[in-house]
């Protein structure tokens, strides 16, 4: 991605600057070594991101243009396993299906390469119990990164403490999980302005200085 630094900028200058290019679909919040929050622009792929202190002091300033900050892309699983591994003689009552997906997420997750399209598995469509989820979800457990994007209905995307590994909801309108997935990927597509996106708002910007010169 191109970064812009924008830290030496007063006050002034950076909310004309949010002003201008205004909140997307997309945000991200990274909670890693540095807690960092990001916000799409109206125009897909340019991205408002600032880097903060632990108290919430703003530490530096910048526009990225990309399918998504490089942060989200390489610092989201620095930490992560790559295995998921459980005592197969204390398994929890009411499992279905936990453990063929455990099975499968390892598979995945050992083979996947940059670059490789996602493996998506739809919990939705796949008979489960409520103890399944909650066992998957205490295998998997929390990365750093939550992602929102409400380019298809409201859409919560989680990195897990697996590698490449995100749970994927969408939610309804009375927010009800309507879809629920996890993915194998580097950063779920929904999140990513594609290519023709970014051209489309490299035209769109050139039209929105052309008012301010």
């Amino acid at each position: 991605a191109k970064v812009i630094d924008l830290t030496h900028l007063d006050e002034k200058n950076r909310l004309f600057i949010n002003e201008a290019f205004g909140d997307g679909e997309v945000s991200v919040l990274y909670h890693g070594s540095v807690k960092t929050d990001v916000q799409e622009s109206v125009l897909a792929g340019l991205w408002r991101v600032h880097y903060r202190s632990n108290s919430g002091d703003l530490l530096r300033d910048t526009i990225e243009i990309g399918e998504i900050p490089d942060m989200v892309r390489h610092a989201v699983f620095a930490q992560a396993k790559t295995e998921i591994s459980f005592d197969e003689s204390s398994l929890p009552a009411g499992l279905m299906n936990a453990t063929s997906l455990i099975a499968e997420l390892n598979d995945q997750v050992a083979k996947w390469q940059p670059g490789k399209q996602e493996h998506v598995i739809n919990l939705s469509l796949l008979p489960h119990t409520p103890e399944d989820l909650q066992f998957l979800g205490s295998l998997l457990g929390s990365g750093p990164v939550v992602i929102l994007s409400r380019g298809y209905g409201n859409c919560r995307i989680t990195s897990t403490a697996m590698k490449n590994v995100w749970w994927v909801q969408y939610f309804n309108s009375q927010d009800t999980i309507i879809l629920n997935t996890i993915e194998v990927s580097d950063v779920p597509s929904v999140a990513c302005a594609s290519a023709e996106d970014i051209a489309d708002s490299a035209q769109r910007m050139g039209e929105i200085l052309g008012l301010y010169q």
